[in-house]
């Protein structure tokens, strides 16, 4: 498996949203309210606080993210990275249902799906296997099977269906992620089209390097 930050920067990269800049002070992507209450000192200084960034900063490389050796970054540890408290020489790797947890829940990786499922729709072509199979291939590195292809382009329909059947789904699923929705796609469309891609960044071809 990846290593927890290339995880994240994958799944950024794929979907179009990291910032390529080098070089700059620590930024502070998502991470769960109130994460410091009850374990972080209550003072007023950098470090106590967990300022969650805005624009680029929320989609630099991992590299950049702030790290506070006391209450590291949970995204971060749930996929192995060490505390950093001593020196590492090699890294475990786990396979936890928290990972799983991590990976269709966390809003980076939510956010993430969005643009991927906004690429799908925008640059995969008129027709549900062109599309499906334009974000796998963004993914994996390599077309789909036919059999892949008849897998992911059911669920797109059946999700499609579902959101233009709840349109509050719908809206609710789009709005995870502080960046802007591409409003002149239909919500079911949109929404769909992103369940499917956090399949993909979810795939086992997706996280590892075989």
């Amino acid at each position: 498996r990846l290593p927890a930050e290339l995880l994240r920067d994958q799944a950024l990269a794929v979907s179009g949203l990291l910032a390529p800049r080098l070089g700059g002070p620590s930024v502070y992507p998502y991470q769960p309210d109130k994460l410091y209450v009850g374990l972080v000192v209550g003072a007023n200084y950098p470090g106590t606080q967990w300022p969650q960034g805005t624009g680029e900063d929320l989609y630099r490389r991992s590299l950049y993210t702030f790290w506070k050796r006391t209450v590291p970054h949970p995204a971060m540890i749930t996929f192995d990275a060490p505390d950093r408290e001593v020196c590492t020489v090699r890294r475990s790797r786990t396979n936890t249902p928290l990972q799983a947890l991590a990976l269709w829940n966390e809003p980076g990786y939510v956010e993430a799906a969005r643009h991927l499922g906004t690429r799908m729709l925008r640059e995969g072509g008129d027709t549900d296997a062109s599309r499906v199979a334009h974000g796998f291939r963004l993914a994996t590195g390599r077309r789909p099977e036919p059999a892949e292809v008849k897998v992911l382009t059911h669920t797109l329909t059946r999700l499609r269906d579902d959101f233009a059947a709840h349109p509050e789904d719908a809206a609710a699923f789009l709005k995870v992620g502080a960046s802007p929705v591409d409003t002149s796609l239909p919500a079911s469309d949109l929404a769909a089209a992103a369940a499917v891609a956090s399949m993909i960044l979810n795939l086992d071809e997706t996280l590892t390097k075989s």
